[in-house]
């Protein structure tokens, strides 16, 4: 971790770390050593696009506490882990455009190795068990191009999400894994409406980040 870059980016976003919200997102994303430079702007670039679309923004902002939090949280190899945007309130557009700001300037700490999935998992769990702002909804939100190739198993990260009662969803980028997708469904999502969407390419990464996080937020409107 980085104390004094989380510290700077930190004061802005928790001054109003009493409110409740309607859900807390942490986006898990994948920086091992199959993300390439550009592929890693591709879904950095998609990110902080996806919350500086007003249709997203709409929804994150209409549920009963009129916001949600996020996090974004990068990893690869074991213990290889960065919050590289630390949890901030959404509330309007705002607060969303300076968590995309965020996004498009964090840089890429961690120095590319294996993919330890699992361990990302629960790195993602303790993460968001820590939110500080009060909520009844979890989700982990996990990209990536690959399977586990290191540390404990996925299905070992997702069962201790699940024991924590968080949900996990995931988007599959097949460029390199055709079947990743399926890998997914069978090792990673878990709870109550668990989703996995794919898309082909890093080209594509831009609107299936758009679509899934359209789908995550859908949930924060059932009372």
């Amino acid at each position: 971790m980085h104390p004094s870059r989380h510290a700077l980016l930190a004061s802005p976003f928790l001054a109003a770390a009493a409110a409740p919200v309607d859900l807390a997102l942490v986006l898990a994303v994948d920086v091992s050593a199959s993300v390439d430079f550009d592929e890693f702007g591709l879904m950095a670039g998609g990110y902080a696009a996806a919350f500086r679309d007003a249709d997203v923004v709409a929804r994150a902002t209409a549920g009963a506490a009129g916001a949600i939090a996020a996090a974004l949280l990068y990893w690869a190899g074991p213990s290889a882990r960065d919050l590289a945007v630390p949890w901030a309130r959404i509330e309007d557009a705002t607060s969303a455009e300076a968590f995309a700001a965020a996004i498009e300037a964090a840089p890429r700490m961690l120095r590319p190795g294996a993919t330890a999935l699992g361990e990302a998992l629960i790195a993602a769990a303790a993460l968001a068990v820590r939110c500080p702002f009060p909520t009844q909804r979890r989700v982990i939100d996990v990209s990536g191009d690959g399977p586990a190739n290191a540390g404990i198993p996925a299905a070992a990260g997702r069962d201790a999400a699940a024991a924590l009662g968080l949900t996990v969803n995931a988007l599959a980028i097949a460029q390199d894994e055709p079947d990743l997708a399926e890998y997914y469904a069978a090792e990673v999502i878990t709870g109550p409406g668990a989703f996995v969407l794919g898309a082909a390419t890093y080209e594509d990464f831009g609107a299936a980040i758009r679509r899934k996080l359209l789908r995550e937020l859908g949930g924060a409107l059932i009372s």
